[in-house]
């Protein structure tokens, strides 16, 4: 093998011995920015972003996590070249202070292994923020001994799901139902304010075919006791049928009904499948 040869193979093989670090990440200039809520160490900057407008994480508080579904902002950040390597410690402390001095609170601080079925480096930091009416939840776990960590931040909100009156009567003409995801306060039957507009678009299926009838079913995930969850989706399909006679629809034509974990549409073991088992379907 010549010279040059031999050369290259070798540069080839500690760049693929380095792993992700010396890959080219094909990421927007916007997803390598730091959080708006968050920036990073002064020592770091991000070199991989994750970032979703809706998805669930699993925070570690300790034997018990905390699934959080919102808009996520996933960050990684990589020592810079030439920039001292601070600790674990001083980068999980850092964002600890920062989490007190926005009026939030600190609510584990410590080792992967207190946290149950959870993948991470070594050490974590989870925190939490009341910021302008939204909750926000943060997580910090250093890799490497300081040399690289994660920065996750959620805006904890309901699933979006965004409806027409067409698109209902379409599904309802194709399936003979459709799976809407109305906000509910959590354990609660009460409608949050961002589900006004599918309870709009509902009034305005009803107004504009008045010969359909429909039964609201409630559904729910399997946490909690089936029999809490039973009543639960059945006052919250009460509760659909409640704003949509305030509405001006009239009773005769709605009938709700709960069933609460009965009738999964997902795998309830992943955060994702329950979100899609928390739901109320529109039935002809």
């Amino acid at each position: 093998m010549r010279l040059m040869d031999k050369v290259f193979m070798m540069v080839l093989m500690i760049c693929m011995a380095m792993g992700p670090w010396v890959v080219q990440h094909a990421h927007s200039s916007n997803d390598l920015a730091d959080t708006p809520f968050f920036s990073g160490m002064p020592s770091h900057s991000v070199i991989e972003a994750a970032d979703k407008d809706f998805d669930t994480y699993r925070f570690c508080l300790g034997k018990i996590p905390e699934v959080v579904e919102g808009k996520v902002w996933r960050k990684l950040y990589n020592l810079k070249e030439g920039a001292k390597q601070p600790s674990d410690l001083q980068i999980t402390r850092n964002y600890a202070n920062a989490v007190r001095n926005m009026g939030g609170t600190v609510l584990f601080e410590g080792d992967k292994w207190q946290c149950v079925d959870y993948n991470a480096c070594g050490r974590i930091l989870t925190g939490k923020v009341a910021k302008g009416g939204k909750e926000l939840w943060v997580e910090v776990t250093p890799c490497n001994e300081g040399f690289d960590y994660w920065l996750t931040v959620v805006e904890r909100e309901g699933m979006q799901q965004a409806v027409t009156a067409n698109d209902l009567l379409t599904a309802l003409n194709k399936d003979g139902r459709v799976s809407l995801y109305i906000n509910f306060d959590t354990g609660k039957s009460s409608i949050k304010l961002d589900s006004q507009g599918i309870i709009q678009q509902m009034v305005e299926l009803m107004n504009q075919n008045l010969d359909l009838k429909l039964t609201v079913e409630g559904h729910t995930d399997n946490v909690g006791k089936p029999e809490a969850n039973k009543l639960l989706s059945e006052q919250r399909a009460k509760a659909v049928v409640q704003a949509l006679v305030k509405e001006g629809i009239d009773q005769k034509r709605l009938k709700p009904v709960g069933y609460g974990q009965e009738k999964p549409v997902a795998d309830n073991s992943t955060p994702e499948g329950r979100a899609k088992n928390r739901r109320v379907e529109l039935v002809k």
